[in-house]
């Protein structure tokens, strides 16, 4: 992940690797722009980023997550999913969303916990 450019893009895009960047770059001259540091905190797209912080990107962009709450974030975010998958299930159903997402209106709840326990999830 980086806030400048990556050089060689297209090749990078094609990896089986994660790789962030905010625009294509020319190559770097290494005789004169070398690292200075490591495990330290650093500016990345004006958010700080500091040792030991956990990075996740998709197609729509990168987060950074503060190591001291990462599984909190962790733990949270497969719960979301498993709500997503619910209301995905829900909606291919033919379900209407209006109260669904989000779940204001109670019955969402009771549905959820049933289709969870029935998928095991």
């Amino acid at each position: 992940v980086t806030d400048g450019g990556f050089r060689d893009s297209p090749e990078i895009a094609g990896l089986a690797i994660p790789a962030y960047h905010h625009r294509p770059s020319a190559p770097t001259n290494l005789t004169l722009h070398q690292a200075l540091d490591i495990n330290v905190p650093i500016g990345c797209g004006d958010v700080a980023v500091w040792p030991g912080d956990v990075m996740v990107g998709d197609g729509e962009g990168v987060v950074v997550i503060p190591a001291g709450i990462a599984d909190e974030i962790a733990d949270e975010a497969v719960e979301m999913t498993v709500f997503e998958d619910f209301v995905t299930a829900m909606v291919l159903q033919g379900r209407s969303i209006l109260g669904l997402y989000p779940p204001t209106d109670p019955q969402t709840k009771v549905d959820f916990a049933a289709w969870r326990e029935k998928a095991g999830r």
